[in-house]
């Protein structure tokens, strides 16, 4: 499993030109699911998306979380961040896992970030085309895998 993490003052998700998830200030997480991911994948990703710290405290050193700051996590499915491009020009997927077990996995990791963090996280639309925006904060993004 893995995930771009974006620390954002603000990010939504639209579907058919309608707002269905925003937040403000948080982390907004692309997520992608494999083939050979598991439940343990997904437990381990939330654990990781809740408690990174990469917030700065007051020396400017990345030292809180969502969770110690009380702020927002917005989630979306993205399988084509297991896409190869490293013959041709066009991307495979075979590394991405099927839709249904996307799906399963991708909610479980979803659970689990509601037992963990403060906030009640929210959702892209799974399977949907979603126009993504965002404001980057810093810009912080970083690549996560599990």
């Amino acid at each position: 499993m893995r995930a771009v993490v974006q620390r954002v003052s603000s990010a939504s998700v639209l579907v058919d030109k309608k707002e269905i998830s925003s937040i403000g200030q948080g982390l907004l997480v692309l997520i992608g699911i494999s083939r050979e991911d598991s439940e343990k994948q997904a437990l381990a990703m939330a654990k990781k998306i809740c408690h990174l710290r990469i917030f700065t405290n007051e020396e400017g050193k990345m030292a809180h979380s969502i969770i110690d700051l009380g702020y927002e996590l917005l989630l979306v499915s993205q399988f084509t961040l297991y896409g190869d491009v490293h013959s041709g020009r066009r991307p495979d997927f075979l590394q991405a896992a099927a839709p249904e077990k996307a799906e399963s996995l991708f909610d479980r990791v979803v659970t689990e970030c509601r037992v963990l963090c403060t906030k009640e996280p929210k959702t892209g639309s799974f399977g949907a085309k979603m126009e993504v925006q965002l404001v980057n904060d810093g810009p912080v993004t970083l690549w996560v895998d599990v």
